[in-house]
């Protein structure tokens, strides 16, 4: 089914809206899950929370691209958590993925003037990784936003680790001046 006749389900508040986007997006959101989570059973939660976030938020939101709103719902519900499991027991690549991204320093304010904030931020992200070429934007969003450990990285793209490594060093290094000559406040 095609993602406007499934957001015409939900705004229908039919329940086939869940079946139908758990047949065309269940595999992505258990894929982020499963990436973020180290349990599956956590990861198949995740996927329930997701539908159910969905269904919470189609309607009033009216995704255009329902992908990425499924996407970024699953992933949100992965990193909540991962949170709520790594307050009962430190480890895991989750923490070292957020030990990278710290170097950036990005504050994570609820403000009006943060939510101004967070557009410009987001806008610069999207115009560093529109600036890359396709293989270094594809190993950063998958660490930094599908949150893959780095030999599932570097396996699937037969490359090794000490260059996924010292390739997404560097990427976090120029994307940090780009947000500088951009400028996004550290």
């Amino acid at each position: 089914m095609e993602d406007c006749g499934i957001i015409e389900l939900f705004f229908a508040r039919s329940e086939s809206a869940l079946d139908e986007t758990a047949k065309k997006y269940g595999g992505l959101c258990r894929y982020i899950a499963r990436s973020i989570l180290d349990s599956p059973e956590d990861a198949e939660e995740c996927v329930n929370d997701t539908l159910m976030r969905a269904w919470e938020s189609i309607p009033p939101n009216r995704p255009d691209n329902l992908a990425a709103f499924i996407g970024r719902l699953a992933r949100n519900s992965a990193l909540n958590r991962a949170v709520f499991n790594s307050a009962k027991k430190r480890g895991g690549d989750w923490d070292m993925i957020a030990e990278e991204i710290s170097e950036l320093s990005i504050p994570s304010s609820q403000s009006g003037e943060a939510i101004d904030d967070a557009l410009a931020l987001r806008d610069a992200v999207n115009s560093f990784l529109a600036s890359l070429p396709g293989d270094q934007r594809i190993l950063f969003v998958r660490r930094y936003w599908y949150m893959s450990p780095l030999t599932d990285i570097a396996r699937d793209y037969g490359l090794p680790l000490g260059t996924v490594k010292s390739t997404l060093s560097r990427l976090r290094k120029r994307l940090k001046t780009h947000l500088i000559k951009e400028g996004i406040t550290l």
